[in-house]
């Protein structure tokens, strides 16, 4: 996935392709920012109730988006934050975090109009025309500074589905063959099935493959060629099927299943550890800002076959076509928790919730309603618009987003007595 999706040669993200913009309706894929402009306003008044919630910082406060595609999200944040001027005047910097040259020059634009932008050696950087704070540009969070002094608030919308997963399926196999005893003290082994995990990993299809000897599904069979690569099931272990399902104790109890199927995102797993370390204060200093993320995914169950490929706006075989299509799979939330959780003792994990429930929480209905109030008489164009843009955020049904998606927040550890906004919480004033 990463090769596909970030190497500097072909890349799906990563190299131009003759124009083509992977986001809204002309490219692969529309994501909420692009449905409707209140999703980005709502995560930015999301900020806002931590940031109130936490004793109103007035200087220190962090921005920080990771995968933030055009910068569509960022700039509806901006906007939002800027209406609220004492949280606006103690923003001290504006992180994105972008692997993608074409995409960062894109944010860049949005963000920063037309302000040349400098590049010293710590990376790109310009100034934001909504709140004339720095934006700092960096290929990983890692290369953003992290300072316990600062209050970090850091927001992952469709980050984590794009992260590079690991296949295993259990199997059953005898014991490698090896020295046995007689002697009392050790009796001898016998020969018996236990179970393995074994890495299903990305080979190349025969030449004389087709859809019909791939089981290639019907929907993805678009451009009549089979794919030209496939998952194998490994003939033996490899290092990565004796580490990484042995990390949690969700994975294990699977193991004894023959023919269990996980998906396991150690990046992933990475990042969210990452933002409860900046979250969970050290060196003396309290836990301070907070991460939201929202992906699509399994509310509690390890995901499992969910590697898809998007191109124009269809589904595609993932192992055809490497760097011209959309590559993405479940999110396992649960992981992601765990991992916050052992990563530092300072914070606390909400959700995952279902994006519908989460932004009637925050109030989209009523925001809607406020901008259609706005719409000029006769403008039914705008006005369809902005009622099914909205709507299709939070509809649960076929097409909508508001099932499909989750939203899940690290927060300072409270011992219970808060809980987020959008989370069943309320803001504190």
């Amino acid at each position: 996935m990463r090769q596909c999706l970030t190497s500097p040669t072909g890349g799906y993200y990563t190299s131009p392709q003759d124009g083509h913009d992977q986001f809204g309706r002309k490219g692969d894929f529309i994501t909420s920012p692009e449905v409707s402009q209140i999703f980005g306003e709502l995560l930015g008044v999301w900020i806002v109730a931590e940031w109130m919630s936490q004793g109103r910082k007035d200087r220190g406060v962090e921005l920080i988006e990771v995968g933030p595609g055009r910068g569509t999200l960022m700039a509806d944040i901006l906007r939002t934050i800027r209406n609220f001027k004492p949280l606006a005047s103690s923003v001290d910097a504006v992180y994105m975090v972008e692997a993608s040259p074409s995409l960062r020059d894109a944010q860049m634009r949005l963000l920063c109009g037309d302000a040349p932008a400098k590049e010293p050696e710590g990376g790109l950087r310009g100034v934001s025309k909504t709140l004339g704070v720095p934006v700092i540009w960096a290929e990983d969070i890692r290369f953003v500074p992290r300072d316990p002094e600062k209050s970090p608030f850091i927001i992952a919308h469709e980050f984590f589905d794009a992260l590079p997963i690991h296949a295993f399926q259990s199997v059953h196999h005898p014991p490698q063959p090896g020295i046995t005893t007689t002697s009392a003290a050790t009796p001898p082994l016998r020969s018996q099935r236990t179970p393995q995990w074994r890495e299903l990993v990305v080979t190349p299809t025969p030449p004389d493959a087709t859809h019909s000897t791939l089981a290639t599904p019907r929907s993805q069979q678009h451009n009549g060629s089979p794919p030209e690569f496939q998952l194998s099931l490994a003939k033996a272990a490899t290092p990565h099927s004796q580490l990484l399902p042995e990390t949690s104790q969700r994975y294990k109890a699977l193991k004894r299943l023959p023919g269990a199927t996980i998906e396991i995102c150690p990046e992933g797993q990475s990042y969210a550890a990452e933002f409860a370390h900046r979250i969970g204060g050290e060196k003396g200093q309290p836990a301070s800002g907070a991460a939201l993320i929202l992906d699509y995914g399994p509310a509690s169950t390890v995901p499992l076959n969910s590697l898809r490929g998007i191109r124009a706006h269809k589904l595609v075989s993932p192992f055809s076509s490497p760097g011209l299509v959309d590559l993405s799979a479940d999110v396992d939330f649960t992981a992601l928790a765990e991992a916050a959780l052992a990563a530092s003792s300072g914070v606390e994990v909400h959700g995952p919730v279902e994006q519908s429930a989460f932004l009637q929480a925050m109030g989209i209905r009523e925001r809607a309603d406020q901008l259609l109030r706005g719409v000029p008489k006769g403008d039914s164009g705008k006005k369809d618009r902005l009622e099914g843009g909205w709507r299709r955020l939070v509809e649960r049904g076929v097409g909508g987003m508001g099932k499909v998606y989750k939203a899940m927040a690290i927060v300072p550890l409270s011992d219970g007595k808060r809980r987020p906004v959008g989370f069943g919480g309320d803001v504190a004033v």
